[in-house]
Order: C-alpha cells, then sequence, then structure tokens
C-alpha cells in the first residue's frame, strides 16, 4: 500500500475535495449541498479542511466549520472517504478537537444503506479518539407550519443585564435534560457551564434585544425565550424553563413566543434542535408545529 498523505487544502482546491465519490446520503451531501458552493459562501475556510490521498487520489475527507469571526474550529460537520483507515489517519492528524455533528436523515435507521453510511462514519470518529454524547432531533419551521398559537399564561421582558440571565442560566441547568449542559458542568461546574451558555448567545449576530426573560402576571421568574439567527439563518437559540415551574407546559409557550418573534423580524425558516431524550421540549416542538427535518448525533473528544 502506498504511503498516506494528509494535509489541508490550500486556496483553489475546493475542486480536490470534491473529487471523493460521494454516497449522498449522509450529511451536507444528502441535502444536495455542495463543499464548494459552502466554502464559496465562507462556510469553511481552506486550512480547516482537510484530506487524505494515496497516489494522488483523496481517500478520505473532513471539512471543520467555525463563524466568520472564530479563530478556530467549531464543529466538523462534513466527514467522509473511501478508506476508513485513512479517515481515521486525518482525524488523529488533523490539530482541531471540535466536536463533529453527524448530521442523518430522519428514521436513517430504517434504511440499510444510510444504516451503513452512518455507522461508518460513527465508527471512525470513534476509532480516532472520540465517544457519542447524544443524539438530536433537529427542527425546520416553514410559513407552510402555520403559527402556532401563542398562549397569553406569561409575561415577557427584554432584560439588558448579562448577570440576570446567567443566573438563570444557572437555574435551568439544575436538573436539565440537556446533554451538553450537563457535560459542561460534570467538566467545568456550575458557574463555567452557565457561562458557556451566555457566551453561545452572545456569539449570534442577532439583536441582543431579542433576548426575553418570561415570568408570571404575579411577576414569578419562569425562564427564557430567546430567538436568535446565526450565520445562517433564524434559530430558536434557547428555550429554558427554571426547576420550580416545570411540569407546566411552559416550553411550548416560550417557544411559540421566540416564533412569533422571529415571524415579526421576518422570518420565513427557523431552525431548531432538542435531545431526543429532553422529552418535554420534544413534545413542546410537535405541538407548535416543527417538524423534524434531520436527526443528529454529537460526538466529542475526551475532556482534558
Amino acid at each position: 500500500m502506498t504511503d498516506l498523505v494528509i494535509r489541508p487544502l490550500v486556496s483553489g482546491e475546493a475542486s480536490l475535495f470534491e473529487s471523493l465519490p460521494d454516497d449522498c446520503l449522509v450529511g451536507f451531501a444528502a441535502r444536495g449541498r455542495t463543499y464548494t458552493a459552502m466554502a464559496a459562501e465562507g462556510e469553511y475556510r481552506p486550512e480547516w479542511t482537510w484530506i487524505a490521498q494515496r497516489d494522488g487520489a483523496v481517500v478520505a475527507r473532513a471539512a471543520w466549520w467555525a463563524g466568520p469571526e472564530d479563530d478556530a474550529p467549531l464543529a466538523l460537520d462534513w466527514f467522509d472517504f473511501t478508506d476508513a483507515d485513512a479517515a481515521v489517519e486525518l482525524l488523529r492528524a488533523a490539530p482541531f478537537r471540535a466536536e463533529y455533528s453527524l448530521n442523518m436523515r430522519p428514521g436513517w435507521r430504517d434504511d440499510p444503506d444510510t444504516l451503513a453510511a452512518g455507522t461508518a462514519r460513527h465508527d471512525a470518529a470513534v476509532a480516532a479518539g472520540m465517544t457519542p454524547l447524544v443524539e438530536r432531533f433537529i427542527y425546520l419551521w416553514t410559513t407552510d407550519c402555520g403559527l402556532p398559537e401563542r398562549p397569553s399564561r406569561l409575561v415577557y421582558r427584554p432584560e439588558p443585564d448579562d448577570e440576570v440571565f446567567l443566573d438563570i442560566f444557572r437555574r435551568i441547568n439544575e436538573g436539565t435534560l440537556d446533554a451538553h449542559a450537563r457535560r459542561a458542568m460534570a467538566t467545568s461546574g456550575a458557574e463555567a457551564a452557565a457561562s458557556e451558555d451566555l457566551e453561545y448567545l452572545r456569539w449570534m449576530p442577532s439583536p441582543r434585544e431579542w433576548w426575553r426573560v418570561a415570568y408570571t402576571p404575579d411577576g414569578d421568574l419562569v425562564g427564557m425565550s430567546v430567538p436568535c439567527h446565526n450565520y445562517s439563518g433564524p434559530v430558536i437559540g434557547y428555550i429554558g424553563v427554571v426547576p420550580e415551574h416545570r411540569g407546566n407546559g411552559y416550553a411550548y409557550d416560550l417557544l411559540a413566543e421566540a416564533t412569533h418573534l422571529l415571524v415579526a423580524e421576518g422570518a420565513e425558516r427557523i431552525k431548531a434542535g432538542t435531545d431526543k431524550g429532553n422529552t418535554p421540549m420534544a413534545a413542546a416542538f410537535a405541538k407548535a408545529g416543527y417538524p423534524i427535518d434531520q436527526e443528529r448525533i454529537d460526538l466529542v473528544y475526551p475532556s482534558s
């Protein structure tokens, strides 16, 4: 077997990245998107896009993503190969340890070809040192879904003080069903986990004024409803209910409020997500008319 060459792309090599035959079953390729088009839109950078070659032919490839102002990759979200061993070596050689977002079609385990494609990528990531963290539902609301009914049980207020949101994050993270928050608390502590949540919202390029704190009519804090734009479009940035008000269906109220606020700002498509194990939030999305657009497996490297 000839030696394997692993390296990042240089500018102008997008066509080389796309020279690898694609099964079009998993990830962005399954949705008809191309690396060339996404790179042209600023989604990827050559130095964060790596290939493995044998005899000049690409046998594995990986592209890491970040926002335009980020100085390090935030996620691996394009990874495929015709040589599994080369794929493992590529991930080991590249100097990035960002989370891997393995995007799949809804019900992907029911289709043998898609199951095989997803399993191969999953297994290569695990062989390279990653660990599965959580499976998620990814939703895509469009105007064809209709606006969810907007309950009037809560009062929503903007809140300019980040310290207020930090305190709400601390409270929401108590007993949370969110795997990323649980991992952050286990590895870095409750304070760092709350700060991480806040920084994620501040990273969004949408106006800070959109964030809402929700109260009962008597002034009791219920949680937060945060509509946002990320660098791809409108999203539900965060929905959370404090422990003492869980079990009352308020997640739906908060989601409906965020949806209405985004539509009022011109949104025609809204992306959102929740862990499969977060059944109350999944029920809220179903009630609000958000269809499942994708399923996703998040894999992470062990915390240092």
